[in-house]
């Protein structure tokens, strides 16, 4: 019998028996994982982590003991080595963020199908941020007006100091070889940093504002095709994998705000 030693270690924490059996089931259809322990609060959840120290922490947000949040604040040293993935049957967009500052590393509905919960898997693994879309433009606001760097009062237990860059994937500089030759996209314009045309900042900066690919479509008078199209060379230039990424590069390099001081006309 061969052994997958590039399994994904994976620890449950949930306090619903049924819920739990359920995940454990599901999981155990693929081949990519392996469940290395559950747990039924949140006091057990961190004893097993730390136990066992998982490659991913599926944990529950309302458990008993400890909730997930408490759960994240005492688990912040491990998180380099932990990706913990929180499970609700509910969030807010303030929760996601609280999380998200705390170290989680994405956040799943429990209603998800099980191809959401598995790509989120592969996601925090890879090193990325898994939020739902609709989060993006109030996370991008929460950098734009303060970048969470200045301490911030958590649930009376002390203060949060990591600013969302730490918490965060932003792309370094040079993370391609597209960022590090500029190159033009061929519609005529001259290309900016990391080799964005006019154009392409321009969508960064709507990316920065939270618009959808409608939005952007409708602002610009091209097709939603066409932005996808643009999207995925800015992906490509600036070597980023998600508009949470995107937002959170062009934060970080002042893209949006260079383009907000040369304001172009319509392009094709």
């Amino acid at each position: 019998m061969t052994i997958n030693r590039n399994l994904i270690r994976i620890l449950i924490a949930d306090d619903h028996p049924m819920f739990r059996d359920g995940l454990r089931a599901m999981l155990q259809e693929s081949e990519n994982f392996k469940i290395v322990g559950e747990a039924a609060n949140g006091s057990e959840a961190l004893t097993l982590t730390r136990q066992s120290m998982p490659d991913v922490l599926l944990l529950d947000v309302s458990m008993p003991v400890m909730t997930g949040f408490d759960v994240l604040r005492e688990l912040a040293p491990l998180m380099h080595n932990v990706r913990c993935i929180l499970l609700t049957a509910g969030i807010d967009r303030a929760q996601t963020i609280l999380a998200l500052q705390l170290g989680a590393k994405g956040v799943v509905s429990k209603d998800s199908a099980s191809e959401i919960l598995f790509k989120s898997i592969h996601c925090v693994m890879d090193d990325q941020i898994w939020v739902s879309r609709d989060f993006v433009p109030d996370l991008v606001g929460k950098l734009k007006t303060a970048t969470l760097s200045s301490a911030l009062e958590v649930g009376g237990t002390g203060l949060v100091k990591a600013s969302f860059s730490e918490l965060l994937t932003v792309a370094p500089e040079k993370s391609s070889p597209a960022a590090e030759t500029p190159r033009s996209s061929g519609n005529g314009a001259n290309p900016g940093k990391f080799g964005l045309t006019v154009r392409e900042r321009e969508i960064v900066t709507a990316i920065v504002d939270g618009q959808s690919n409608r939005d952007i479509a409708i602002t610009y008078g091209i097709s939603e095709y066409t932005v996808k199209h643009h999207l995925t060379r800015i992906f490509d230039k600036v070597g980023v994998f998600s508009r949470l990424e995107l937002a959170m590069f062009a934060i970080h390099h002042e893209l949006s705000s260079q383009v907000r001081a040369t304001t172009t006309g319509p392009q094709s």
